[in-house]
This record gives C-alpha cells, structure tokens and sequence, in this order.
C-alpha cells in the first residue's frame, strides 16, 4: 500500500505508514483531485463524519492530473478523476508500487455555457470543434450566422480549462478527435467554477465544465451528433442515459482493491445514500436509486 507521513500529535515523531494517516482512534483518509468531483467529494466528507465519527475525509481538488499524480506517488488514499488514467500513468504507478484501481462513481453531462444573451439554443460536435480546434474556422459569432448582444467586438471569447484538468482532457478527446488540438489563444481557467463565472458575466464568451455548475444565469446549448440534427440537452436523465453526446463517467482510483476503512467508505459512495448525494449535486447515479 501507499506510503504517507504519519504524525503523533505531541510525540514529534513522524513514521512511514498508510496513507490513511490514523492518530489515535481516529483514521483521516486523503482524496483528492478533479474540480469536477470536489463539490459532491466535499459533500460526502461531509456526512460520512457522522456516519463514522472515527473517520475523517480530507478532501483538496487542483485537477484530475493532480490527483492521479498523488497516487502516482502514494501519497493519498483515493484519486478523483474525471477522465480515465492514461496507460503511462498506470505504468508509472506501477513502477512506484501502486497499483491503480478504478471505480467510477457517478456519471457526469459536460455542459457547453453561452452567456444568457447569446441568441444560440444548438451546437453540434463540428461546430464546436471550429470553434476550440486549432485551425479551425469559426473566431467570430458571425461565422455562425448570429449577432450576441453586447458582443461589439463579434469575436468569439474561447474559454476552456488548465491542461491538467480531466474536463480539459474528456472535450478535447470528444470535440477535437484523436490527436486535435486546442486553437491558440483561449482563456484556460483553473476551476469549473471559473469558467461558469467568465462566460455568464462576458456576451461574447463560450466555455465548457460539469453540468453541476450550470446557473440560472446562463444559457446551456443543445448538443447534436452532426450540424442540423436533432440536439439532447444536458441533464441529469441524459447523462443517466448517454443519450447527451458529452456524457462521461467520474471515477475514483484506488491503490489495490480498497480495504479497511477505505472500503468501507468506497461501499458506501456507491450505496444509495452516497449516490443520493451525488443526484442532489447535479450528477447522474451509477444506478437506479431510492432517494429521501
């Protein structure tokens, strides 16, 4: 298993054990990584305190990449993720002595945000591959046939995500193809959060991010496989039944088939009251569940 310091509070010594730093009768499990997760990870931090008191969840985001090095390095207990790991990052783990296991959690519509005045109700994946992809056609709303209020200048404002991030990696994957690649210039915001933010205070903006940071300030287009067909909207019901074209699983990686504490915890992720928590954040459940 993964190696971590462990601290004694009082003792001034520091031991290499578990990842799952136990001080007294106390057992703090690390998790950490995708923006995306973080919300619904904090949330189940949350109210696993009082399901089990004796266990603390310390959850951080910075990214998909950033939780999968962590594991990469044994230096937490889960890893979020909101892409899968990369054959060279599983190898690399392998190399270190961890052995990644991948669970996936939940299901997620990665929603493409135009600013509320944005006249555009669809998109289609081409379209927005001219838009992100370099190279591409599309730099103004023009181009598309439209005119966004409060837009003087018409240029389209491309926002996106650090290229550390698993969102940044599931569009590019999705949108621009196997080996696509981002146009130049686009604003990369460091969190979903930031990039819902930007595009509902700027017209001449489009961004992308999880569906659970969707406002009732912005305007979330309509998808379609190919320019003039029929559209999905996000949702929850669409992401449940990958009709939405973006669609995508969250996961969670372990070091190993969990065991202990952390099982325990991972158990009851997926049990309906963790999947509950993960509907009420804007998610789609891995299953069919009975919610309170």
């Amino acid at each position: 298993m993964k190696q971590a310091l462990l601290r004694i509070a009082g003792a001034g010594i520091v031991l290499l054990g578990a990842a799952s730093t136990q001080a007294a009768d106390r057992t703090v499990i690390q998790n950490k990584g995708s923006d995306t997760l973080v919300n619904v990870a904090q949330a189940w931090a949350e109210e696993y305190g009082k399901v089990d008191p004796n266990v603390a969840i310390a959850v951080s985001g910075g990214g998909s990449g950033t939780g999968i090095a962590a594991m990469i390095n044994g230096t937490v207990d889960i890893a979020n993720a909101s892409r899968k790991m990369k054959e060279k990052e599983v190898k690399s783990a392998e190399e270190k002595g961890q052995h990644p296991v991948e669970h996936v959690v939940g299901y997620d519509a990665l929603a493409v945000f135009l600013n509320s005045d944005n006249p555009i109700d669809d998109l289609s994946i081409e379209q927005l591959s001219k838009i992100y992809g370099r190279g591409k056609e599309y730099s103004k709303w023009s181009d598309l046939g439209v005119t966004v209020p409060g837009c003087d200048s018409d240029e389209i404002v491309v926002v996106s995500r650090q290229n550390n991030s698993g969102t940044y990696a599931y569009f590019q994957k999705a949108i621009l193809g196997k080996g696509g690649k981002y146009r130049q210039g686009t604003l990369d915001m460091h969190g979903s959060k930031d990039v819902a933010d930007l595009v509902e205070k700027t017209p001449c903006a489009i961004g992308y991010s999880g569906l659970a940071y969707a406002t009732d300030h912005l305007k979330m287009a309509c998808i379609a496989q190919e320019t003039g067909g029929a559209c999905v909207s996000p949702s929850v019901a669409t992401a449940s039944d990958r009709s939405y074209p973006i669609a995508r699983p969250l996961f969670m990686y372990t070091d190993g088939e969990p065991e202990g504490a952390i099982k325990t915890y991972m158990d009851w992720i997926k049990s309906d009251t963790g999947q509950c928590i993960l509907l009420n954040k804007g998610y789609a459940p891995i299953r069919d569940v009975q919610c309170n």
